[in-house]
Formats: C-alpha cells, sequence, structure tokens
C-alpha cells in the first residue's frame, strides 16, 4: 500500500521546481498495526523493492514502512532531474510526515532504517532530531567519498563552489557493474523497476554531490546521537570503478567500508558495528547466507534494544 505525501515547492537557481513534490510511503501490511515500526531511507538512485527483507521485520513483530523521498523513485512525480536537491535536510519535511502517520498508526516504538545516502540521511535526521525515533540501523551508510585523497581534499573544495555556481550540472555517474550484479535481466537474482533505478544510475549533480560533502563534514566533526546505532557494513571493499566479478558478488563495490568503520565512532556515544561476511553494497540484497546473517543480526539487535528501552520506561527511568 502506498500513500502520497504532498511536499512544500523547493525553487530551484532562484526559480519555483516545474513539477510538484511529493514522498511516497509505502506500508507493506499484513495482519495490522503494531507498536514496534521499521521507516525504511533508500539510497541514491533506489527505491525500496526489497519486500523479502520487510517481511523479516513483519515477521519478528513490526509494521513496515519505506519512503521514497522528494524526486527518487516512486517519487519521482515527472521531475526532469531524479534525486537533484542541493540540501539534504529538504528531506526532514517528508520524513517529518512519516513518522507523524506512523506514529497516529499506533507504533510507540520506530526503528529509523537508512541504505547508503539513506543512511547519511538517518544519522542526520537522528542527530538533530533527538528522541523522534528509538534506534537507528544503517546498512551500508555513505559517510565519506570513497574517492583519493585528493578528491576528497582539493576536488571537495572545487565542488562545494561549482554546486553553488552551477547546480545542476552533472558531475559524474555511477558504473552499471554492480546495478548488472543485481538485476535478473543480466543474470542476477532481482527483478526491480529499471526506470526508477536505472543499472548506470541517474547523473550525480554538483548541487547534490556540495550538499552530500557538506553532511559528510558535519559527520566528520562528530555528531550526538543519542539513540542506540547498528552500523552494518560488509567485511571487504571492492574496486568503485572497474569491480571484477568475484568482488562485486562479495565485496562492498560503491562504498568504502573502512571509511565507514573509520566514522562510526563519530556518530554518538552508543554505536555497535556488524560486519557481513560477504555483504554487497545493499546488505539486504546479499547472496542467501550473507543477507540472512544481516537480517537476522539487524532485527535481533533491534528488538534487544528496544526491549531494553521499555523495560527502563516500566521502571520510570529515562529510556
Amino acid at each position: 500500500m502506498a500513500r502520497t505525501i504532498p511536499l512544500g515547492r523547493l525553487t530551484d537557481g532562484g526559480e519555483e521546481a516545474s513539477v510538484p513534490d511529493v514522498a511516497t510511503l509505502v506500508h507493506h501490511d499484513d495482519a495490522g498495526r503494531r507498536e514496534r515500526a521499521v521507516l525504511y531511507l533508500s539510497g541514491f538512485v533506489d527505491y525500496f523493492f526489497q519486500a523479502h527483507h520487510a517481511q523479516s521485520w513483519i515477521d519478528a513483530g513490526y509494521d513496515f514502512y519505506a519512503l521514497d523521498m522528494r524526486r527518487a523513485g516512486r517519487s519521482t512525480n515527472g521531475h526532469p532531474r531524479p534525486d537533484d536537491v542541493r540540501d539534504l535536510r529538504v528531506h526532514d519535511e517528508e520524513i517529518q510526515a512519516a513518522l507523524d502517520l506512523i506514529r497516529a498508526a499506533g507504533a510507540r516504538q520506530v526503528v529509523l532504517l537508512g541504505h547508503s545516502t539513506g543512511g547519511l540521511q538517518a544519522v542526520l535526521w537522528a542527530s538533530d532530531h533527538p528522541g523522534t525515533v528509538d534506534v537507528v540501523v544503517l546498512n551500508s551508510p555513505w559517510l565519506d567519498l570513497n574517492r583519493s585523497w585528493l578528491e576528497r581534499t582539493v576536488g571537495t573544495a572545487l565542488l562545494d563552489r561549482l554546486g553553488a555556481w552551477l547546480p545542476s550540472l552533472p558531475v559524474g555517474k555511477l558504473g552499471d557493474a554492480y546495478g548488472r550484479h543485481l538485476h535478473a535481466d543480466s543474470g542476477g537474482e532481482w527483478t526491480y523497476d529499471l526506470t526508477l533505478k536505472p543499472l548506470a544510475g541517474f547523473p550525480v549533480r554538483a548541487g547534490f554531490i556540495r550538499a552530500v560533502r557538506r553532511a559528510q563534514a558535519e559527520i566528520a566533526r562528530g555528531l550526538d546521537i543519542q539513540e542506540p546505532v547498528l552500523l552494518c557494513c560488509s567485511t571487504r571493499s571492492g574496486h568503485p570503478r572497474y569491480p571484477g566479478p568475484a568482488e562485486v558478488s562479495t565485496t562492498d563495490v560503491v562504498l568504502s567500508v573502512e571509511q565507514m568503520l573509520h566514522r562510526a565512532p563519530l556518530l554518538g556515544p552508543d554505536v555497535t558495528i556488524m560486519q557481513v561476511p560477504g555483504g554487497v553494497h545493499d546488505l539486504a540484497l546479499s547472496a542467501g547466507a550473507s543477507r540472512e546473517y544481516y537480517t537476522r543480526g539487524a532485527v535481533e539487535w533491534a528488538g534487544l534494544r528496544l526491549d531494553e528501552q521499555a523495560a527502563r520506561r516500566a521502571a520510570g527511568q529515562p529510556a
């Protein structure tokens, strides 16, 4: 079940956007409303189609919701430049709206689950809005730029200026090796809509990468997420531009595992790390054993931490 959430219009370059912005809240429903819920945030050039992952949370007693944020996935809404935003915090509007709907449906405890750019978005939200979710689960979060030292320093400074002057200018594009590994049409295990998640993605625009790098700089300075955080990632990084067949099927060929591990302690005082042997970038789309390892670990960790919070509340202690 999908619900469209109307959003306020953004201005692009001083002019109002040509089409209205919306978000889409997908509810993977089964028996009804539960007191625990998951809100999933997708990554760049992505939308939520991993129904098997949603079912694992549902089987454990959660309602499962996925949010396609403005200009992404089901929420592209005819926008000529998908995924083109110039400040990641514009997504606060739809995250708040989604949480309001989830709480109104009866959820008393909420897991915020973010993948890749959605993981970056999740840590910004949790840091800015303490107490609005109960635990945070990160699936290969984009905490730093997986490029050379020169590109992360001098290149970032140049892109910061370029992103302010020419925000819609394409400055890069994803490779298609990872997408081809995933999709059934090219021998992969998964079937999904290639108009919403193309194999080679959409152009990476200067304004968007400027917003990402500014958010990542905040992480480098340290966040203060008070809720428990579980950071999940593969055990190994693969080559981000020219991965071999073994790498693309058993490692993260999009982001750097080492960068995630390095920045994990900067998120807050209560961060647990879970590495998944054989995991790919979206751990929920890994091969069977790795996928099960990730899913079981994330669901069990969230349940234990939510139980602890509930017990403290019942005893009249701060959660």
